[in-house]
């Protein structure tokens, strides 16, 4: 008879949205009038920006038409005209890559979960916690060690690395999610030195690269000299332009990133990759990718960056109803997502029980992304304005009457 992967007797039974998703229901079922704002999942709600919308649709006129049709791309890592709006797009921030350095795919999630298949499975991996839990059950699937370097209140939620610890793999996240911290140019730095003093590998999540207004905040690691011989970046489209139901996004691995095998060969991280891709993935579809490729065009960036200001306003809005209540968070600048600690040393499903009874607010359990998660709890900023402000006032008197 088969043999079960054990290892995912490792995981949690549900993944933390399948727990929210079952209290929701059942609260539903005991309040059936019950009004929810639910400001847990990152989800958008402001449609596709309209040019966008456009290019798609060309691209499916022309897959109706023989002479412009499209089978299979050849490569399965996206089509040029993709790859070199990616690459314009890169350099507009200050890094310097190359189209052939990209690979399309369809989100930042299925690439951060795929990645480790290129690797053997006695690597230490190295995740900050809190995290996204992706990082972590990917790895538990394969049976791999997994330490962690320590996010919490004390370094502002951005860990930093002990020169003490070894780790061959390291998953950072910066705009971080689920916490709102961001890495500044000097903390990637030191990154990267850990990276190479212990050969190891970082897989650098971007996903949210679009909500940094500050200057001063590298937009991607590859801004930073020396990435390009120590990392993997992944990005997504679904943040950045609403595609969270057309599924698109990007990993980046320079050329310059190799590892050594067995028999002591220089392997090219990318060739490796690519060879798994090609067995296992067939590429995004054209339609999608034509839409992709509007994002990165004068009129998309116009055009998606309203919605993002909208978002952002949203996180302003929080993070006011935060600051007045004296409430300590990070987030909400360059970041969606708000991170705040609970009332009254409440732990973290305890106040989502309490908001979800009380005033019918969703949101999600810092704990659910890790021991430094406990006490913590985190909204997003993707719901809509005036959802968004209610939310808020009714927060504020759920806060004040606790109080009293």
């Amino acid at each position: 008879m088969p043999k079960l992967n054990e290892n995912f007797l490792r995981l949690e039974k549900n993944y933390l949205f399948i727990n929210i998703a079952k209290k929701i229901n059942a609260f539903k079922q005991a309040n059936p009038d019950a009004d929810i704002i639910r400001m847990g999942i990152g989800d958008v709600t402001l449609p596709i920006a309209p040019v966008v919308i456009d290019a798609m649709k060309k691209g499916c006129d022309e897959m109706g038409v023989k002479e412009t049709f499209k089978g299979y791309e050849d490569s399965g890592a996206g089509y040029d005209f993709l790859k070199k709006a990616v690459s314009d797009y890169y350099k507009s921030f200050g890094a310097d890559i190359l189209p052939d350095e990209i690979r399309i795919n369809d989100g930042a999630k299925s690439d951060c979960g795929n990645i480790v298949d290129i690797f053997g499975d006695d690597n230490i991996i190295l995740v900050t916690d809190p995290a996204y839990p992706v990082y972590v059950d990917s790895n538990l699937m394969n049976g791999r060690k997994i330490i962690y370097a320590d996010s919490n209140e004390e370094n502002g939620f951005a860990a930093m690395p002990d020169y003490n610890v070894h780790a061959d793999i390291i998953y950072l996240c910066s705009p971080n999610n689920p916490t709102g911290s961001v890495y500044t140019r000097s903390q990637l730095e030191t990154w990267i030195d850990y990276a190479k003093k212990n050969n190891a590998v970082i897989i650098y999540d971007s996903a949210y690269e679009a909500f940094i207004t500050d200057s001063n905040i590298p937009r991607s690691i590859f801004c930073i000299e020396g990435a390009k011989e120590v990392a993997i970046e992944m990005c997504s489209l679904s943040k950045t332009a609403g595609f969270t139901g057309m599924r698109c996004g990007y990993t980046v691995i320079p050329d310059a990133l190799t590892v050594t095998a067995s028999d002591g060969t220089e392997v090219s991280v990318s060739q490796i990759w690519g060879r798994r891709q090609g067995s296992k993935f067939n590429g995004v579809s054209y339609p999608v990718q034509c839409a992709a490729a509007a994002v990165f065009t004068d009129e998309g960036m116009k055009q998606i960056h309203q919605n993002i200001a909208y978002y952002q306003e949203n996180a302003r809005i929080i993070s006011d109803t935060m600051n007045k209540l004296g409430i300590k968070f990070t987030g909400g600048i360059n970041s969606p997502y708000i991170w705040f600690k609970c009332s009254d040393n409440m732990g973290s499903w305890e106040f989502f029980d309490l908001m979800l009874e009380k005033i019918a607010v969703v949101g999600t359990p810092g704990a659910g992304f890790g021991k430094n998660g406990e006490g913590w709890f985190r909204l997003t900023a993707f719901g809509d304005r005036q959802r968004t402000v209610e939310a808020m006032e009714r927060f504020e008197s759920l806060v004040n009457s606790l109080k009293k």
